[in-house]
């Protein structure tokens, strides 16, 4: 409120939030400096890693939706422009960017691009924050440094490689995985990317196994293999998937793993008393692995991404396993679609890629593919087009057709929780998912919890306002290491020897709690899409909200869809689907470009 100038148009205009203003006015009286444009600079260099991008464009930033929060490309400003009139394009009166030649000589000459600096201007376009240019730059220079490093040599172990691939990729169907099977033995980092159902997973337990008889006739040890993940939710689904991947190998290829325990990239690293972003192993006390599997690499972001290179040794493997195409990290960076575009322009590392899906039908995978490509045409003939797992609701009040679809799934809920018990119950839980995109608001998350509860008290006459009840589906918020639950993981409330308790799916199997243990949980009849994130269900309905939403992009369609293994039912309008594929979550990095060599 006490910002003046630039500063407080811009923040009026609802471009810049107290918190960006706040920064930027505190940074410029700490260096001593007064031009308000510079001023902007920062503010706006907050802005966008708030928004999850680690830098500014500011070839685009006057006309950029994801970087200015104004709808420009509704009013039809030049995407070609810099230093646009916003007055003129029908913005609030008074707002105009500063002249760009100038702006970015004042940047320059700012004492806080001196020494050390606060911003980092490369280019003479991009401009960065000090400690994300520093990410951005280590992890480039962590990664190319290791692409020299080829770890299969010619000799006996390279002379077998054939042979272990068809031995291991044996199925019908499994040339893919064996392709990039063969890339990821030849070179240090290998990213590993497909959609799902494509057989990541069985790629990663085929090639463990494979480099595990590569050590055995190179006469090493065992290999020490690491797996990891961004979430501990994410980390037991590794585990269980990887283990059920291993358990169709042979007896000799299993015999020759460790057994293998995944963790979260944070327990990986090793906490750090007081730090969210420093970790016990680093650049000076290396993990001790051969072999590092990072699962979800989508949901990494640039500072973790940072903090996981420069503590893997030289010598070791590194394979990141992701979707580019799903929702990236809720903090700055977009690592994995960075390093499939960047290093994938290289000749000296070969990106993995699977293409077929084996997960879902034929309809479903269409409909991935076509939201993936941004054709609207296509996604709402799928759409419309009457196949039996695919349905679509055009309804811009779904409250009706969305009771007929939740209410029973909630009722046979509470049946298998009072009569069948946790494993009933959880399988029941598995049958359907209810995504939204919001958590607040008439689409949100929240309206739709407390709606499905109303309908199950109508239908049987029971009070649901106590933050207990049998069949009430859980969603665990919080990681609790200390009794083995972490956020994303999901589990019922039942009724066994006349006490509530929550079974929680843990992956290894039902695991029983009282309620009374339990702080950090949701109720989940809806979650959201981003919490939906590398799980999957029987049935999924998507909502989506209204075409103006902010949240809906093709990133967070494709996300939703892709997590259906039978039928997907997307109720919303024609314009909110058109919007959804309209909009990319575009984030500024500057990675693609230093690890391409551009």
């Amino acid at each position: 409120m006490r910002a003046e100038g630039v500063l407080a148009q811009f923040n009026r205009a609802g471009v810049l939030e107290a918190a960006d203003v706040h920064v930027a006015q505190r940074l410029c009286a700490l260096a001593g400096e007064a031009n308000p444009d510079v001023g902007l600079a920062v503010a706006l260099a907050v802005r966008a890693v708030r928004n999850g991008s680690v830098c500014v464009d500011l070839d685009s930033v006057g006309v950029d939706l994801a970087s200015i929060g104004v709808g420009l490309d509704s009013i039809g400003v030049d995407s070609g422009s810099v230093g646009v009139d916003l007055q003129a394009a029908g913005a609030p009166a008074g707002l105009t960017w500063p002249e760009p030649a100038a702006w970015r000589a004042a940047i320059r000459d700012s004492p806080l691009s001196g020494t050390p600096p606060v911003l980092r201007l490369e280019h003479d376009r991009l401009l960065y924050l000090d400690r994300y240019w520093r990410e951005e730059d280590q992890v480039c220079r962590d990664l190319l440094e290791r692409t020299a490093i080829r770890p299969l040599a010619d000799g006996p172990a390279g002379a077998a490689l054939e042979a272990g691939l068809l031995r291991v990729f044996h199925r019908t169907g499994s040339e893919e995985q064996r392709e990039a099977a063969r890339i990821a033995l030849t070179q240090a980092t290998t990213v590993l990317t497909g959609g799902p159902g494509t057989g990541k997973t069985t790629t990663v337990a085929g090639l463990l196994a494979l480099i595990a008889e590569q050590a055995e006739i190179g006469g090493h040890r065992p290999p020490r293999i690491a797996l990891a993940a961004p979430t501990g939710k994410a980390s037991a689904r590794l585990q269980q998937a990887v283990g059920e991947e291993l358990g169709l190998l042979s007896a000799a290829d299993r015999d020759r793993l460790p057994e293998l325990h995944a963790v979260t990239i944070h327990r990986l690293l090793g906490f750090r008393p007081g730090s969210a972003t420093r970790f016990r192993h680093h650049r000076g006390n290396r993990l001790p692995h051969d072999v590092v599997v990072v699962d979800e690499t989508s949901m990494v972001s640039l500072t973790m991404m940072a903090r996981l290179v420069e503590a893997i040794r030289p010598d070791a493997r590194l394979i990141l396993v992701g979707d580019p195409d799903q929702l990236t990290s809720v903090d700055a960076g977009a690592v994995l679609a960075d390093l499939v575009d960047g290093l994938g322009e290289r000749e000296d590392n070969r990106i993995a890629r699977l293409r077929t899906s084996h997960r879902f039908g034929s309809a479903i995978g269409a409909l991935a593919s076509a939201i993936r490509a941004g054709d609207a045409e296509q996604v709402l003939a799928l759409l419309r087009g009457g196949d039996p797992g695919i349905a679509f609701i055009e309804d811009p009040e779904p409250t009706a057709a969305l009771r007929r679809i939740l209410l029973p799934h909630a009722l046979r809920l509470r049946s298998a929780a009072l009569e069948g018990g946790g494993r009933a119950a959880l399988d029941v839980l598995e049958r359907h998912r209810l995504l939204c995109a919001h958590r607040e608001g008439p689409f949100g998350v929240r309206h739709w919890n407390r709606q499905v509860e109303r309908w199950i008290g109508d239908e049987t006459a029971e009070n649901l306002w106590a933050d207990w009840y049998v069949g009430r589906p859980v969603l665990v918020t919080a990681n609790d290491y200390g009794i083995g639950l972490y956020n994303g993981d999901t589990g019922v409330t039942v009724a066994e020897a006349g006490q509530l308790r929550v079974v929680i799916d843990s992956g290894l199997g039902p695991v029983s709690y009282a309620t009374s243990r339990l702080s950090d949980v949701a109720t989940m009849h809806a979650m959201t899409i981003h919490k939906s994130q590398g799980s999957q269900a029987a049935e999924i309905t998507v909502l989506l909200p209204g075409a103006d939403s902010r949240l809906l992009s093709r990133e967070l369609f494709y996300t939703a869809v892709t997590r259906a293994k039978d039928t997907v039912r997307v109720v919303g309008t024609e314009d909110s689907v058109r919007a959804a594929l309209d909009r990319r979550v575009l984030r500024a990095s500057g990675l693609r470009g230093r690890l391409a060599g551009s």
